[in-house]
């Protein structure tokens, strides 16, 4: 006491408005604030420099809650800041409030969406690799619970920080022992878990988490310069100050009832005496109300290429063959010539993603994050929170790993730019571990993505031009393995949301639907029909999310009403699925023709053949 008692005034304060909120409320965690409230005091009111009416500002310290069901505490230290009013504050949960149950950037100080545990440490560690690329000083400060520790993503996102020593990056652990039904992994064992970051090749200490002159002392190192990053794994108590749930199991996401709240902050009170002296004697909580009049989020620039000057441009003639996930390697090269924001991750698969073609003319600008995708989303998330314009690519198969960060960036409405190659099981011998067949169904279900399968070079180098325009969530690329014809002239053009009517008649008796791989095979199937005088119109679904189903439509209705679509995917949630749902009110016939069995090591041909999608298939429609 003394010598930091109004942090410990703050602090005390802190947990008296995370258990007032959360009682109003009658739902969140409180103990979890409550072990936490004196990091986030000696955080907010000491530590960080923080301009808080320029959330963005690029001289702005960032602090992530990767304990995202603890942010009531939060909102509370933004409330002492004057970001809050007290009524505000007390809509936490309300569903006309910013101030939801686990952070979203709905509230504009939240760095990023969390409380899917287990994802701050690599949100934080990009935005720390935004620091280092752009020589700025900020420090980023991470706040994990000793619970998500358990999860590997830590560990991934740990070694990442290590390997590429962004020592601008502090984690807190709130090691508060207990997790939701029971102790956590390591218990109050904070030695163990301090040894297990310095096997990472982090610079650890262990202090006592309800010691705010410990913690200043310890988050002050944090400000020179440090040769690795920092981990502070401190010791606390989950419900400290009140010991009727203090350190006792069974408190977990349980609110004080309204009855019983101003006992219960009496008892506070009664605990903390001086800090709370400290408090009826001083004004803390800020009497001017933080003006964002003038505050405007980054708006964003236009980005073109153009394939008709492109050092490549002859790769691109319709008389040549190129695989998709080739042009999208120049495509990228492309883009980093006119914008030094392009940013590319890679899980160590650039020699097949084609990522390398960028890599070889703008290495500081490729991130290798090894065989780590969910590091690899995560770190994208935490550049483009800080503005730059991040493509993540590896196998579409293994973007599975990652779709927890991919969800919780859709719900962050972060705009990445995703790429997944070797898609369906056109990929051939390598067999099915390596096939992405359930990619579109992941990627459509995420709120404000789109999803674009390109099926040829031309399309894919223009609608990765549409990708880094695209600032509303996430965009999705799903490329071929094998080089492909080249179905487009240079100049055509490409929508999102658009498609191709690549063949079409007046005596057409089907409309086939196809994307990616499948157009090729639709276009052969349209050949040999036409050899036996039926005519079938044929449509390149290119943007499969949203799909454009008033050109379906219109062609279906055209093509006597019935329509075959065709994909390289799982016939669960893929162009089909898309298809039906576009014309589910309309009188039309719907033949989905997709993978719907285990598939295996074979030659590409013999595989679309064994999947039923192949022309051969198509064509076996009509007999």
């Amino acid at each position: 006491m003394g010598k930091y008692l109004e942090l410990e005034a703050r602090a005390l304060q802190l947990r008296i408005d995370s258990l007032r909120a959360t009682a109003a409320s009658a739902s969140g965690h409180p103990t979890t604030c409550l072990s936490a409230a004196d990091i986030v005091s000696a955080l907010f009111f000491k530590i960080m420099n923080f301009n808080v009416s320029s959330p963005d500002d690029l001289t702005n310290d960032r602090f992530i809650l990767s304990k995202g069901h603890g942010v009531p505490v939060v909102y509370a230290a933004y409330r002492q800041l004057g970001v809050l009013s007290d009524e505000d504050f007390m809509k936490l949960r309300e569903f006309d409030s910013p101030l939801e149950g686990h952070p979203t950037p709905r509230f504009v100080y939240n760095e990023a969406a969390t409380g899917s545990l287990g994802q701050g440490l690599a949100i934080g560690a990009g935005m720390v690799l935004h620091a280092h690329r752009d020589k700025l000083a900020y420090k980023t400060y991470v706040l994990l619970g000793d619970g998500e520790v358990a999860e590997g993503s830590v560990w991934e996102a740990a070694e990442f920080a290590s390997y590429y020593n962004l020592n601008s990056l502090t984690a807190i652990v709130d090691c508060n022992r207990l997790g939701q039904t029971g102790q956590t992994l390591y218990g109050h064992d904070v030695e163990k878990l301090a040894e297990k970051f310095r096997a990472f090749g982090w610079r650890t200490v262990v202090i006592d988490g309800h010691d705010i002159e410990q913690i200043v002392e310890e988050l002050e190192k944090t400000k020179t310069s440090l040769d690795k990053p920092t981990a502070i794994v401190a010791k606390t108590y989950k419900g400290h100050g009140v010991d009727s749930f203090q350190d006792k199991n069974g408190f977990h996401g349980k609110p004080v009832k309204a009855e019983e709240l101003g006992p219960v902050i009496q008892h506070l009170k009664n605990r903390f005496v001086e800090a709370n002296q400290y408090l009826e004697r001083e004004i803390i909580v800020s009497q001017k109300k933080v003006d964002l009049l003038s505050y405007t989020k980054k708006s964003f620039s236009s980005i073109s290429i153009d394939i008709t000057t492109d050092m490549h441009s002859k790769l691109f003639e319709k008389t040549e063959k190129l695989a998709t996930r080739k042009a999208f390697g120049y495509a990228l090269a492309s883009l980093g010539r006119v914008c030094s924001d392009i940013e590319v991750l890679d899980a160590d698969v650039k020699n097949s993603t084609f990522t390398e073609i960028f890599e070889k003319e703008f290495p500081d600008r490729l991130t290798q994050c090894f065989i780590a995708e969910q590091t690899m989303i995560g770190v994208a998330t935490g550049l483009q929170a800080r503005g730059k314009i991040p493509f993540a690519a590896t196998f579409a198969a293994f973007l599975t790993r990652a779709h927890d960060q991919i969800r919780m960036a859709g719900i962050g409405c972060n705009a990445l730019r995703l790429c997944g190659s070797h898609a369906g099981v056109s990929i051939g011998e390598d067999g099915p571990s390596q096939m992405g067949l359930e990619d579109l169904s992941m990627m459509r279900s995420v709120p404000r993505s789109i999803v674009l399968y390109p099926s040829d070079a031309v399309s894919t180098y223009k609608l990765v031009e549409r990708m880094a325009n695209y600032n509303a969530g996430i965009s999705y690329l799903r490329t071929t393995r094998s080089a492909t014809p080249i179905l487009y002239k240079k100049d055509e053009l490409f929508e999102v949301g658009g498609c191709k009517v690549l063949r079409e008649s007046d005596n057409d008796q089907a409309c086939l639907v196809a994307a990616g791989i499948t157009v090729h095979e639709a276009l052969k199937a349209y050949e040999i029909l036409k050899e036996k005088n039926i005519f079938v119109s044929v449509i390149d679904a290119y943007s499969i999310k949203p799909i454009d189903s008033e050109m379906i439509k219109k062609i279906a209705c055209k093509s006597g009403n019935n329509v075959i679509t065709i994909e390289d995917h799982y016939i669960e949630g893929g162009l089909g699925e898309a298809v039906a749902a576009a014309l589910i009110n309309d009188p039309i016939v719907l033949k989905i023709l997709a993978v719907t069995k285990l598939s295996r090591s074979g030659k590409p041909d013999e595989l679309l053949a064994y999947a039923g999608i192949d022309a051969a298939s198509i064509v076996s429609c009509f007999e």
